[in-house]
């Protein structure tokens, strides 16, 4: 299991857009995607859950990734999310 801190900078935040982007992306990957935000814990892969967080731009949040492509899911989701989802 591996983990990295991010910081949500899309203007918008995680509405249905950048959400189902990110949930795609971590669809890619066999690994468990989990979105800390506070006390919550988001499965990644339903873009429902990813929406309903409420996650707003400038929220910091917990990236962990486990499974065997930990480390190619974590770097791809890092990079979706630091991008902004498309919307920068």
């Amino acid at each position: 299991m591996i983990s990295k801190t991010l910081t949500v900078v899309n203007p918008s935040g995680l509405h249905l857009r950048p959400a189902g982007v990110l949930s795609q992306t971590a669809m890619r990957f066999k690994s468990d995607v989990i979105i800390e935000c506070g006390e919550k814990r988001i499965i990644a892969k339903s873009v429902l859950n990813v929406m309903a967080a409420g996650i707003k731009c400038g929220t910091e949040i917990n990236l962990i990734c486990d499974g065997v492509d930990e480390e190619e899911a974590l770097k791809a989701m890092s990079a979706a999310i630091e991008s902004g989802l498309g919307e920068m």
